[in-house]
């Protein structure tokens, strides 16, 4: 039986792509379930659970000869998996946030100290007894009362509790 080139080339593609399909490990897991992964079982398993490993995959060796061959490798940085540019720009987006947020609180802070230093001059007045005058809704001026006077100075006291640290 005699197969033309297209069909050759076809059954040797095929081939190709099943051979990452090969490197695939098969093993048991604590449970007793069989386990199928391109990645290797986790350490603790034991090498008897194995029932497949790759071609390439190294036989790990007992977990005491393991450890000590793992402490005497050097420690490695980890692989960076972010581009350059990227990490940059997202390290810019949140450098300015920060900024922005910082801008804000001190503004806050500002306006806060502003009423701290209104409030407690008016206070001082209350206390010394000067005459208080306010513009009522009909644009007229009216002089607070005792009962004004308390009131007003219960205001500005909840003021200052609130701005002034």
């Amino acid at each position: 039986m005699r197969f033309g080139f297209p069909r050759w080339l076809v059954m040797v593609l095929i081939a190709v792509l099943c051979l990452p399909a090969s490197a695939q490990w098969k093993w048991r897991d604590s449970t007793g379930r069989t386990q199928y992964s391109d990645l290797p079982p986790p350490p603790d398993t034991p090498d008897s659970s194995i029932l497949l490993r790759p071609a390439a995959a190294p036989v790990r060796a007992s977990s005491a000869a393991a450890a000590a061959s793992v402490a005497s490798l050097p420690l490695l940085p980890p692989a960076k998996t972010v581009e350059p540019e990227l990490e940059k720009k997202l390290r810019e987006e949140k450098e300015a946030k920060a900024a922005k947020a910082k801008l804000e609180e001190q503004k806050i802070a500002a306006q806060k100290a502003d009423s701290c230093a209104r409030a407690r001059n008016q206070l001082l007045g209350l206390n010394e007894g000067l005459r208080v005058a306010r513009v009522n809704s009909k644009g007229e001026r009216e002089v607070l009362d005792d009962e004004g006077r308390a009131d007003e100075t219960r205001r500005v006291k909840a003021i200052i509790k609130a701005d002034c640290k």
